[in-house]
């Protein structure tokens, strides 16, 4: 999750219009258009396999000092607790709420950089986790430990959540601790083409789920799902995450979208280095300078900008738009989901065959995949067939987007090369978790451990 700005410089929002155009502010020209991968992984220690606490000399605080001594990151704190790296065209270094640790990419102008760069981020934390006898997984749910176990980073914002997230849903907490992702985050043209896109990423965001499906496992044993960490996101907080189907009503736009944050309430405010707790309340009233957490006070675009990472649904719009709907996995799975929206959006041609692909499908029809690809994944049934098969269609079209964009590697390879792992599942008729449930009742014999030492990065 995103560090705050802090605001008081900052001049106040005058009126809505601010926050539309904030948004719009963002469109770029497709010359311009860059690509930023973020992924997150959970640490394990090697010898009991148990998630690292923040502090003590083998824990997260002394993981992200050890990377910022030898490699030249700038530290960023809450109080006296260093929970950020930042280094220039790095992107950045943060810590989810149980110390999942995420990597927000610099934006690149091919996929070929975001391969190197996150080659390059894992071999910075394998050179200090070694050291520290760290190891770190890419899942999308922690497949051992339970909530219990999981221990809580030393961030104000995390702090405010875990008092607020139990009042909203049942596995709020879960989300928080036990969760992991990649995402990409794509530009956009203009308010049309922020349209379009939204519109395709959104209905095909199931395709990406189960293809990516990697979370079949809670607390040590099968838990029935492909996608567990999918599925966690349905009972987490009603106010801020799902399908968003105004999305595709006529007359969708900025404002619309702003319309949707303006009523997702609010987590807090950031000022002077600390967090004001205005969970539960209402951004709105913060624009007319009414917020109970911080009467008299009105929000600046720091603000608004804060409070547009507090919604969480399977597609969402900051200046860019954030394709969400993936479970976290290996390295070549990280570039495959670049790869994969990368081809479907960056090319017109082939945003228009996937916007065909989609573009008559009902309500239900969208609601029904999201509901029914946690559990089943790639065995989901549409209009009568599997999603096998409609993800085979749509990754051709990645592939032919990918083709069209032409971005050759010193070896002269265009990026089609990082959709292998998905064309490999789909021909396979398997996810990343039917694998593993496979090793699991197979050559692990019912035993979760292995899974840390034969899949770790």
């Amino acid at each position: 999750m995103s560090s705050p700005t802090d605001s008081n410089t900052s001049a106040p929002i005058g009126d809505i219009d601010e926050l539309v155009a904030y948004l719009a502010g963002g469109a770029r020209a497709p010359a311009d258009w860059r690509i930023g991968t973020e992924h997150e992984k959970f640490g394990f220690r090697n010898d009991d396999l148990r998630p690292p606490t923040y502090e003590g000399p083998r824990g997260i605080g002394a993981l992200l000092e050890g990377i910022a001594q030898r490699y030249g990151w700038e530290r960023i704190f809450d109080g006296d607790n260093l929970v950020a790296l930042k280094r220039a065209d790095s992107g950045s270094i943060t810590l989810e709420p149980a110390g999942q640790l995420e990597l927000s990419g610099e934006q690149l102008s091919t996929l070929h950089e975001t391969c190197c760069e996150v080659e390059g981020h894992l071999h910075e934390v394998r050179s200090v986790a070694d050291e520290l006898q760290l190891g770190f997984l890419g899942m999308g749910f922690q497949p051992k430990w339970q909530r219990e176990d999981m221990p809580w980073m030393p961030k104000g914002r995390y702090k405010l959540m875990r008092a607020y997230m139990p009042k909203r849903g049942g596995l709020g907490l879960d989300m928080m601790t036990r969760t992991c992702t990649v995402q990409v985050n794509l530009d956009v043209g203009s308010e049309a083409d922020m349209v379009q896109k939204f519109r395709v990423s959104l209905a095909l965001q199931a395709i990406a789920t189960a293809l990516f499906a990697d979370s079949p496992f809670t607390n040590g044993v099968p838990n029935g799902f492909q996608s567990y960490r999918s599925h966690v996101w349905t009972d987490t907080d009603p106010d801020r995450t799902g399908l968003l189907d105004f999305v595709f009503e006529d007359g969708f736009g900025f404002e619309r979208y702003v319309d949707y944050m303006l009523d997702v309430p609010m987590y807090f405010v950031y000022r002077d280095g600390k967090y004001i707790d205005a969970t539960g309340q209402s951004f709105r009233d913060f624009l007319g300078g009414r917020l109970p957490a911080y009467e008299g006070h009105r929000p600046t675009l720091s603000d608004w900008s804060d409070h547009l990472t507090t919604a969480f649904p399977e597609v969402r719009l900051k200046r860019y738009l954030e394709m969400r709907g993936a479970d976290s996995g290996p390295w070549n799975r990280i570039c495959a989901l670049s790869a994969f929206w990368v081809g479907l959006l960056y090319d017109q041609t082939a945003l228009d065959a996937a916007w065909d692909v989609c573009k008559d499908w009902s309500l239900e029809e969208r609601h029904h995949l999201r509901d029914s690809v946690p559990r089943l994944g790639l065995r989901t049934q549409h209009r009568g067939e599997s999603l096998r098969a409609l993800a085979e269609r749509v990754l051709a079209i990645s592939a032919e987007g990918l083709r069209r964009r032409a971005r050759l590697n010193r070896n002269g390879v265009d990026e089609r090369i990082y959709l292998q792992p998905l064309l490999e599942f789909t021909a396979a008729g398997i996810s990343p978790a039917d694998r593993k449930l496979a090793l699991y009742h197979g050559a692990w014999a019912g035993s979760i451990d292995r899974v840390f030492s034969e899949f770790a990065y």
